[in-house]
This record gives C-alpha cells, structure tokens and sequence, in this order.
C-alpha cells in the first residue's frame, strides 16, 4: 500500500512499499507527458527530487539513488526516487527486474526519514514566472 507524506498545489508524493526506501512524486494534475506539464510545475518537481535524493543520500548512505520515470502502466507524470544498496534484492538490477537475492528491509528507517523529510518539502519560492 502506498502511503501520501506530501501534497500542495503542483505535487503529491508518496512513499512506495518496498523493502527499499522508495518514493514517488506525481503531478496534481494529470499530465500524459512531461512537455505537458507547466514550467512552474517540473520547476517544483525538480526541486523535489533534489531535496529528496540529497536527504536520501545524506540519511541512508546508500550505493546509489534511481531516478525513473516509465508512465506506460499510469500514463501520468510521476517520477520513482529510490536508495539504492550493493546488497539490496535487486541490485545492480533495476528494481522491475529479476530478484537476485534476500535483503534488509529499510521500512523501519523510513518512518523516521519521512518525518526528517517532511518539513524540507514545502514549495520553493517561484518569483513571477509564466508558463
């Protein structure tokens, strides 16, 4: 089950169930492709995914962060943000791909990361900037 931490105007965020710490961050609106979206929009989607891979890294020290975005089974704009471990079920391979072995769950971590998280994902000021 997927679980919302984050909503305003442009975005809404939510964590994926994994054993991995997983996020995703959708559009409000319901864009089909990502030259739809407003350019103050992807300015605040971009600002997110910056705030959460810099929090993922510093938190977790992971091996590496995944940035995806696929959109052919929810043909909506939305972005996965994952931290990702040498030791994790899947790495090297991506987390849609074949399952390499058993690993440590982060659900625990997440809580409290989430909580850290929270208070540093309210929109960045935007001077007057039309779409």
């Amino acid at each position: 089950m997927n679980q919302n931490i984050y909503e305003d105007e442009h975005l809404r965020i939510e964590q994926h169930e994994s054993t991995i710490p997983w996020l995703k961050v959708f559009t409000q609106e319901q864009y089909r492709e990502f030259s739809e979206v407003p350019f103050k929009t992807k300015l605040q989607l971009w600002a997110k995914l910056d705030v959460i891979e810099r929090e993922m890294l510093s938190f977790f020290q992971p091996t590496k962060i995944n940035i995806a975005s696929f959109g052919n089974e929810l043909p909506q704009v939305h972005f996965h943000i994952m931290a990702r471990f040498e030791d994790d079920s899947h790495f090297p391979n991506p987390m849609w791909g074949e399952r390499l072995r058993a690993s440590k769950s982060y659900v625990g971590d997440m809580e409290r990361f989430i909580e850290m998280l929270k208070p540093k994902l309210e929109p960045i000021e935007l001077e007057e900037i039309e779409d």
